[in-house]
């Protein structure tokens, strides 16, 4: 009988990093900047503060948990989805990164809505006055950027099948 290996995925082992790095960086934060307050890294540009958001970016749709824990529900499914039917296939493992970067961000917050009841942020950008916010809100941000990026400039089967309409 042959060894066999399981073979794990590249993209969903970086997900499982990125989630655990998200949530164990937001126990740090609740651990140590709740109860002490906030630690300057770089003195009028970058601190660690400790904030709970029970809304959207920049305080928006506040106390509306269903509305978050359904969309970042979806939005890790879809994510999911579209990874493992690539992986299947072998194909375009850039794209299957950046849906893993996406979904490990909106698991992260969904995580903390589904738990906690709000989302825990803690980065602060103050040399520009930036909303506070987390490694998962990095990796949805990263991960949309990036896919937005390989689609409009890289994806040669997107680029082939517009010009032939």
């Amino acid at each position: 009988m042959k060894n066999e290996r399981i073979k794990v995925p590249a993209a969903f082992l970086l997900w499982i990093v990125l989630v655990f790095l998200d949530q164990y960086t937001k126990y740090l934060a609740a651990r140590f900047l709740k109860p002490n307050g906030p630690v300057i890294l770089v003195r009028n540009v970058l601190e660690l503060r400790y904030l709970e958001n029970r809304g959207a970016a920049f305080g928006m749709l506040q106390n509306r948990q269903w509305i978050f824990i359904v969309s970042a529900l979806i939005c890790v499914i879809v994510c999911a989805w579209a990874g493992a039917r690539l992986a299947a296939r072998h194909e375009r493992m850039a794209i299957r990164i950046c849906l893993a970067i996406l979904a490990a961000g909106a698991a992260g917050n969904l995580i903390d809505r589904a738990f906690r009841g709000y989302v825990v942020d803690f980065i602060y950008f103050s040399l520009i006055h930036f909303p506070i916010f987390n490694l998962a809100d990095v990796c949805v941000s990263l991960g949309t950027a990036l896919l937005v990026i390989l689609i409009l400039f890289f994806d040669k089967d997107t680029h082939s099948s517009s010009e032939a309409n």
